[in-house]
Formats: structure tokens, C-alpha cells, sequence
């Protein structure tokens, strides 16, 4: 399973309460399904819920656990304050205007003490795209922000997280990402490279040879994204 948080530096465990916001199919949701967690999901894009919400349901079921994803706003979620043990939010600040009101949001459903995951494409990344052509930045729901690491924990800091760590993720990505923005967004899709890229992306899931290589050399100087990890402060 692809998964940019690593939930145990998260410190997700049995019958915590977990939140993902902008869930979505549910990846993390079912990581943290398989680590005990309840777990809910939060997305605007009808799409994926309906793709991930029924499996999620069925595993939940499966394992004795709880799963269940909801649409819904991150900046007017549908929880009181300190409804969950962890939150994720990934991969959603760069889409929206408001990302220090979605980090308040966040962190009010977040318990005193609970922690949150934060992650963001990586600068170096999206300038290497903004190089290689328009379409990542001006396609339809596309980035509307690139981020420096400090930007996002300030925001992170000012709404209550205190940030307690950082992490690395996606390197083979980067490369994905590059030969895409270079043959154009719109009918990269369709370009034969491309196709056979995410085949190898695919492999690289199962492989643990593979895993290493990303984990200790690619994450390390070309990582597709920043993970930031922190605490909610009592």
C-alpha cells in the first residue's frame, strides 16, 4: 500500500481515533484500519468516495474494526472539538487558498496531546515540474501554491501543532511526475512512457529491494513529498 505518512511516527494505534481529511480513495484510511484505528474519511470528490468507501466499510467489518468516509469541507469539518486521537491531511494544502484556516480546522478536532500528519509536494519537486511545463500548475484542480517547509509549520504552529518531526516520501514519483509535466498533462495518459513508468510504480509497491532504494537514496535527494509531523499542545 502506497502510503506518504508513516503511521507509526504518527503513533497510530489499536482503538485510536483517526481522521483523514482529503481521504481520497482511503489509503491511509486503510493503513490505519490494519493498525486497529477507527477511522473516518473526509473528501470532497464524490468519485473516490464511492470507489473507497464500500471496501472500506467491508474490511472494517473483515477485521472487527471500524471505517466509514463522509463528504465534507476541511475547512468546516463536521466534528466537535477534539473528536479524534490522530489526523492526516495529505497532499490537499497546496490545492487550497486558505491553508493556515484548514490547519485551524484540523487542529481543533485534534484532542489535547493527539498528533497530526501534514504533507505537501516538495519545492524542489514543483519548480522541476513549473521548468518542465504549465499544465501541473494551471490544469483543472490543480497546485495554486508551492510550499517552503517553514510556511507550512508556521501554519501548523500558529493553529496549535507543534511540529515534532519531518519525513520524506515518493522519490520514484518525482521522475512520474517530471516525464508527464514534459509530455503535457492533457494526454500524458496516453503516452507509451508514461504507461510504462506507472507499471514500474506498480512494481515498485511489492518490491522490497525497490523500497529500500527510494527509502534510503531517492527520498533522500529527490523526495516528491514533505511529511510533517506534530502535536497537538495541551
Amino acid at each position: 500500500m502506497l502510503l506518504t505518512v508513516d503511521l507509526g511516527q504518527l503513533g497510530v494505534s489499536p482503538g485510536d481515533r483517526l481522521l483523514d481529511v482529503g481521504c481520497g480513495e482511503g489509503r491511509h484510511c486503510f493503513g490505519a484500519l490494519e493498525r486497529g484505528a477507527r477511522v473516518v474519511g473526509l473528501d470532497l470528490d464524490t468519485d473516490s468516495l464511492r470507489k473507497g468507501h464500500g471496501p472500506l466499510r467491508a474490511r472494517a467489518r473483515e477485521v472487527g474494526g471500524s471505517g466509514a468516509m463522509l463528504r465534507g469541507d476541511a475547512f468546516r469539518l463536521p466534528f466537535a472539538d477534539a473528536s479524534f486521537d490522530r489526523a492526516i491531511c495529505s497532499e490537499v494544502m497546496e490545492h487550497v487558498h486558505d491553508y493556515r484556516g484548514a490547519a485551524r480546522e484540523l487542529a481543533r478536532v485534534v484532542r489535547p496531546g493527539g498528533t497530526a500528519a501534514v504533507t505537501v509536494p516538495t519545492a524542489t519537486s514543483e519548480h522541476l515540474y513549473l521548468r518542465l511545463g504549465d499544465d501541473y500548475f494551471e490544469s483543472p484542480g490543480g497546485h495554486i501554491r508551492i510550499f517552503r517547509p517553514r510556511e507550512l509549520a508556521d501554519a501548523l504552529r500558529a493553529a496549535g501543532l507543534a511540529p515534532t518531526g519531518v519525513g520524506f516520501a515518493h522519490g520514484f514519483h518525482t521522475f512520474y511526475w517530471a516525464l508527464r509535466s514534459a509530455v503535457g498533462l492533457p494526454v500524458s495518459d496516453a503516452n507509451r512512457l508514461v504507461q510504462l513508468y506507472r507499471l514500474f510504480l506498480i512494481r515498485a509497491t511489492t518490491s522490497r529491494w525497490l523500497a529500500w532504494v527510494e527509502d534510503a537514496v531517492l527520498n533522500r535527494i529527490c523526495p516528491k513529498s514533505l511529511v510533517l509531523y506534530a502535536r497537538k499542545v495541551a
